[in-house]
């Protein structure tokens, strides 16, 4: 078996953390947007929540409650990390195209929009026979909103100053840097994640006159927000597993993160503008300064439940749930504006090797995975709650001769309606990640 060197792997870690990733966005009927992913829901509470599980879990719903395995990573349970048993090193990127459809002024209307990001990175490090570590990072939500629209007379609302444009723009997220550990006692393991949570987010509404592009003496207004977050966060998971027969083996698990508070810095501010033909004086109407509080993110909880017959295949369901009554902004009012009281997800999905031991047949070492997920999104606008559903399929290309892993999961799903004038996005979303594994820290016997 080949075996990579240590320093090869962080060094080809550093050089991917060099690279800019670029994003394209294109619409039907307008320009593009600044090549990132427009999606107006995106602009409430935290942004849109990423999904930090790796390219295998992705390919099967997602269902990380009982999900453990010697060679792969599963963050969203640090429980699993007691079953690794070779260094592990894992990154992936997501690409995804959406359709968002919607109606204006009874009209309907839809545009494409899509991005290609870095989906996550991790390292995970047996320890012993019965213990492991995980270093990793990800996103953990993304916003990006760039929307406009026009108000006269005739509309509803009517414009009191005849014909006005406005336009919104939001954008920022929040990222997730973080250590793991996990132990192992007879069938039971028990593990933590402990880490670092921060990021911003930027507002800007802007109310421009249509007479601002054609006559002197006009003015617009804009209001600008900037929050800053940051602190700790943690989860803590655990699993059990036993035989049921000398084949087959059962495993359940389940995971928990308490409401915890991350420090916020907000500052709002009013601006006017004021155009004399050539010269446009700026003045600030309103200016908060910085004020220091407390955001509180929710409790949310899972559990799950898996039957495999290890090396060969596995199935598995898994649930969890979100109380985003308690989640709050003390700084920032809008931040609390179109959360729901709670979110959940269901999901289903199972993985398939057609013959690990058969080293001639390539196709037969490969492993193939199918999927499924409904819920309810965090967020609850115009009184509905935006429902979600998805369906997933992925396959993993092993190395020859080595335990490294080419894996690709691609996922077609929708969020939102379309009722009570919202919008309904459909995307499909591929992913592509790469597994490494290794054995480190141990002296070869042979040169």
């Amino acid at each position: 078996m080949y075996h990579c060197r240590p320093k090869q792997v962080i060094t080809f870690l550093l050089a991917l953390s060099c690279f800019r990733v670029f994003g394209q966005t294109t619409t039907s009927g307008s320009n593009p947007l600044n090549g990132r992913e427009n999606n107006p829901y995106s602009r409430y509470g935290i942004g849109e929540l990423r999904n930090g599980n790796n390219t295998v879990l992705r390919g099967m719903g997602s269902i990380t409650s009982a999900f453990a395995n010697p060679f792969e990573v599963n963050t969203d349970n640090p429980a699993s990390y007691s079953s690794l048993k070779r260094t592990t090193f894992e990154v992936g990127a997501t690409g995804t195209n959406r359709n968002v459809h919607g109606t204006i002024n009874g009209s309907d209307a839809s545009y494409r929009t899509g991005s290609v990001s870095v989906a996550y990175m991790n390292l995970g490090l047996p320890v012993g026979k019965n213990a492991g570590l995980c270093f990793g990072f990800r996103p953990y939500s993304t916003a990006y909103s760039r929307l406009e629209d026009t108000l006269s007379a005739s509309s509803n609302p009517p414009s009191p100053i005849d014909t006005v444009i406005r336009s919104y723009l939001a954008n920022g997220g929040l990222n997730y840097a973080f250590i793991g550990g996990s132990a192992k006692y007879k069938g039971l393991s028990l593990g933590v994640n402990f880490g670092y949570l921060f990021g911003k987010f930027n507002n800007s509404n802007v109310l421009i006159p249509a007479s601002y592009y054609s006559i002197n003496n006009a003015f617009y207004s804009q209001f600008v927000s900037n929050n800053r977050i940051g602190g700790i966060l943690w989860k803590a998971g655990a699993q059990y597993e036993f035989k049921v027969d000398s084949l087959h083996t059962l495993r359940i698990g389940g995971t928990i993160s308490l409401g915890q508070q991350m420090t916020e810095h907000y500052e709002e501010q009013h601006l006017a503008a004021y155009s004399f033909g050539d010269t446009v004086i700026r003045d600030t109407s309103f200016n908060s300064g910085e004020l220091k509080g407390k955001l509180t993110l929710p409790l949310s909880y899972s559990g799950g439940i898996m039957f495999m017959r290890p090396g060969r295949w596995s199935v598995g369901i898994d649930y969890s749930a979100t109380d985003w009554s308690s989640f709050g902004s003390q700084s920032s009012g809008t931040m609390n504006i179109g959360i729901a009281s709670t979110s959940y997800k269901m999901g289903i999905g199972g993985e398939y090797t057609p013959g690990a031991e058969n080293s001639r047949r390539y196709l037969s070492r490969a492993t193939y995975r199918l999927g499924a997920s409904l819920g309810n999104d965090y967020l609850q606008l115009s009184g509905l709650q935006l429902p979600f559903y998805n369906v997933t399929a992925g396959f993993s290309l092993p190395f020859r001769r080595s335990l490294s892993q080419l894996h690709t999961a691609v996922e077609v799903g929708a969020l939102g309606t379309k009722d009570n004038g919202l919008v309904k996005q459909n995307f499909v979303r591929i992913t592509v990640g790469l597994s490494l594994n290794d054995l480190w820290f141990i002296r070869p016997k042979y040169n």
